[in-house]
């Protein structure tokens, strides 16, 4: 990590004492933050560390682990060019607060996530499948998703 990156992590341990850890990552800055603190988390990186642009939205399914998914946030701050990526662990079937309402652009990630993993936002303002049709059985990209045959569950 470079020096603002350091000085960025040690205000976020201030701010969140015990709740934000490092992760290794060989591309860039990488915090692990648990579900309870991870919408404040990203409300004080946008308004105190001046992180204006969410660039995307990720799922990773570690299924049969639980947790299973892990949410990833890349984060942007174009007057110095720093990327910074946010993780939060949510349980199969636990909603997770959208941020919409900090990032307009995160609409439709969340919605993918949603259509494609499952993972249901809390106050995103129109969480509707977004690639496939309404009526459509399951979330394709989980681990479990039956890839040839019927499904049998």
């Amino acid at each position: 990590m470079n020096h603002d990156m350091d000085a960025i992590a040690d205000r976020l341990e201030a701010q969140f004492p015990g709740k934000v850890s490092k992760a290794s990552a060989p591309d860039q800055p990488t915090f692990m933050v648990p579900k309870d603190v991870a919408l404040a988390v990203l409300e004080y990186l946008k308004s105190e560390e001046k992180f204006p642009l969410l660039l995307d939205v990720l799922v990773v399914d570690y299924f049969p682990a639980r947790p299973r998914f892990e949410l990833v946030y890349h984060l942007y701050r174009p007057q110095d060019s720093i990327r910074l990526r946010v993780k939060v662990k949510v349980e199969e079937g636990q909603p997770h607060p959208s941020v919409t309402r900090l990032w307009p652009g995160a609409n439709w990630p969340e919605r993918e996530a949603y259509d494609l993993y499952g993972i249901v936002f809390e106050g995103h303002p129109a969480l509707s499948r977004i690639y496939l049709p309404e009526d459509w059985e399951g979330h394709p990209l989980r681990k479990d998703y039956p890839t040839t045959g019927k499904r049998t569950d």
